[in-house]
């Protein structure tokens, strides 16, 4: 058993990756309505900010930033996956645990949203960013902070996958 230990800190940016039990599953994007569901209910009850997220078929990743006053990610997880598996009429479908990095500073947080937002590209599921349709990506071209052929360069990047 590992002795690691979440970084919890009121207020806090982190990227996160998480991933179904079958690596090569469509759900997340075939179910993408449930999804979205279940990540608005909990984010109604429980805000946070979105900062980027992608959806892939088997895994996403996503950029989050709770309120000041607060630190709890694992529990939104946590009600996130229950809520789309209970939705979907399952169980058993997600891989234990996920994977987690507290953003240190503006230049990691500008490297695991390029991670994000090229990560379809970087699986070979498009041939552009913005081609895929399941990203927050359009969101920052349209606010202006990526332009519409942005392709990235994130390097070696290792974001827990």
């Amino acid at each position: 058993m590992s002795n690691y230990r979440r970084n919890y800190i009121n207020g806090g940016t982190w990227f996160f990756t998480v991933t179904l039990r079958d690596r090569h599953s469509d759900l997340l994007v075939r179910e993408i309505a449930l999804l979205r569901a279940a990540i608005a209910q909990v984010k109604r009850r429980k805000p946070f900010h979105i900062d980027a997220w992608v959806v892939l078929p088997e895994h996403m990743h996503c950029l989050w930033t709770l309120p000041a006053n607060d630190c709890d990610f694992s529990g939104r997880w946590r009600d996130i996956k229950k809520r789309f598996t209970r939705d979907l009429g399952a169980c058993g479908i997600w891989q234990p645990r996920f994977w987690e990095h507290t953003i240190r500073d503006q230049q990691d947080y500008r490297r695991h949203k390029d991670y994000i937002y090229i990560n379809p590209l970087k699986h070979g599921l498009v041939k552009q960013v913005q081609a895929w349709p399941f990203s927050t990506f359009h969101r920052d071209v349209h606010r202006g902070i990526y332009p519409l052929n942005w392709a990235g360069d994130v390097g070696e990047l290792n974001a827990g996958e």
